[in-house]
């Protein structure tokens, strides 16, 4: 755990050093085992659909809240906080299912299991970043797994993949912990990459 968190501390200084700022979300990661049980599912999407943009499997997540960019100095702040509520919380037990797109381009996976409990924890993520400074638009809650975006002449590819995803049904599987995610969105003409600021574990009743 101490090396997870240099790593990721590292990230985050590094990319400080590029820009004062850094674009941060808040989010939940699926398992490994999940995540897999999903990949296997759309490999032969990965081989009928070259062309469109595929999130790589490690920077699947589920946005809790969209932050922005932020300065260095109001990330830090969000820190304890987030740390509290996440100990607060028991974890959640959610499933990916079925699948979708956003304007005929964005591919997404839905989350099924509790999704009342799931849109309880938003809510305490947002009133608890408000609360602390930082001003975002207000977006309702629509759980998804953002998995691919098609090319901007494409109208087909993440439509007709989400079809082939409709009768998805995966594990389901226990939320771990609660993550403060940074992203290089905007930086550069590569793909964007994601890494946790930090992550803390959802409390246990054992």
């Amino acid at each position: 755990m101490a090396g997870r968190r240099r790593w990721c501390t590292k990230f985050f200084v590094n990319d400080q050093i590029r820009s004062a700022t850094v674009r941060v979300f808040v989010a939940l990661a699926p398992p490994d085992d999940a995540k897999e049980e999903l990949a296997q599912a759309l490999r032969p999407a990965y081989a009928a659909y070259p062309r469109m943009r595929w999130n790589r499997i490690e920077d699947w997540h589920i946005t809790l809240a969209f932050l922005g960019e932020l300065p260095r100095a109001a990330v830090s702040p969000l820190r304890p906080p987030l740390a509290e509520l996440a100990a607060r919380h028991t974890p959640l037990h959610l499933a990916l299912r079925g699948g979708g797109h956003f304007d005929e381009r964005v591919l997404w996976s839905g989350i099924g299991g509790d999704v009342e409990g799931l849109r309880l924890l938003a809510g305490e993520v947002r009133e608890l970043a408000r609360a602390h400074g930082v001003d975002f638009p207000e977006r309702p809650l629509n759980p998804h797994l953002t998995l691919a975006r098609s090319r901007r002449a494409d109208a087909l590819s993440a439509v007709q993949v989400a079809a082939g995803l409709s009768s998805f049904t995966g594990r389901t599987w226990r939320t771990e912990r609660l993550h403060l995610v940074g992203s290089n969105s905007g930086r550069g003409p590569g793909p964007i990459h994601y890494r946790d600021v930090e992550a803390w574990p959802f409390g246990d009743t054992g």
